[in-house]
């Protein structure tokens, strides 16, 4: 059912938020909001300040202005690690696995699963296999062993296990940078399916995309940045794939449902 209304108890804010990197404004007091269980699709062009807004959300940039709320609290973080304890996580467009490596290993990684042995802490693959298949399982990912090395893996195997190690340590917000632009068709629709299953486990995502059908797909609310500002947002029901164009070019026609200059703080 397409929804009628904005969240009303939103998981992630930032309010009025700026970048500076010298005298170049990347950002100029950008808002966003994303409630619990929310897709959120943000659009623009090249140089509109996407890819910048979501590495200030996920801990890699600090706002030169501005503030970031979750859960209701202010939080500054001075790194991603800072953003992962609380539960935002960052999928990037290269995947960023180890291609090496086996499933499990890169769902783990930086956090295997150990066991003491003479009071030393050894690796537990028994367990981090079992864990690893239990979670690809409640994410509805089929793969044909744990134990396969991810460069055995197609391009929409890949990005399903980057969001599978996102999601494996209780991730509340999952950012992806183009989820589906170097997959191939039949696999684009697979991780769109992923994304909604995060969804329906109470995952908020937020998705940056040029795909006007992965947007339109996957997302309730679309919001779209120009020239590092708030142009307009709309509910995905009240828009149009061509009015939301039109939004990444800087041109507006008549908006509806929650279409404005700005997103209200």
């Amino acid at each position: 059912m397409t929804p009628t209304h904005a969240p009303a108890a939103p998981i992630l804010q930032a309010r009025s938020v700026s970048k500076f990197f010298g005298a170049i404004t990347a950002l100029r007091d950008v808002n966003l909001q994303v409630g619990k269980g929310e897709v959120l699709g943000v659009v623009g062009d090249n140089g509109a300040g996407k890819s910048t807004l979501m590495k200030v959300l996920s801990g890699l940039y600090t706002p030169s202005e501005g503030a970031l709320l979750f859960e209701g609290g202010e939080v500054r973080f001075d790194s991603p690690r800072a953003s992962r304890k609380i539960g935002i996580e960052m999928v990037y467009q290269d995947f960023a696995l180890a291609g090496n490596m086996s499933i499990h290993e890169n769902i783990f990684l930086g956090r295997e699963v150990k066991k003491p042995w003479l009071g030393l802490p050894l690796l537990n693959k028994k367990a981090q296999r079992e864990q690893a298949q239990e979670h690809l399982n409640r994410l509805k990912i089929h793969v044909k062993s744990v134990d396969q090395n991810v460069e055995d893996l197609s391009g929409g195997q890949r990005q399903a296990v980057a969001i599978a190690r996102a999601t494996a340590f209780d991730a509340k917000l999952v950012i992806m940078d183009e989820p589906t632009a170097a997959l191939a068709i039949k696999e684009v629709g697979k991780v769109l399916d992923l994304i909604h299953t995060l969804k329906e486990h109470g995952v908020s995502v937020i998705i940056i995309s040029h795909r006007m059908d992965d947007i339109f797909y996957a997302c309730d609310r679309v919001m779209a940045l120009y020239q590092g500002t708030n142009f307009a947002e709309s509910l995905i029901g009240n828009t149009t794939r061509n009015e939301v164009i039109g939004w990444i070019m800087g041109t507006k026609g008549n908006t509806t449902g929650l279409a404005h200059d700005s997103v209200a703080a």
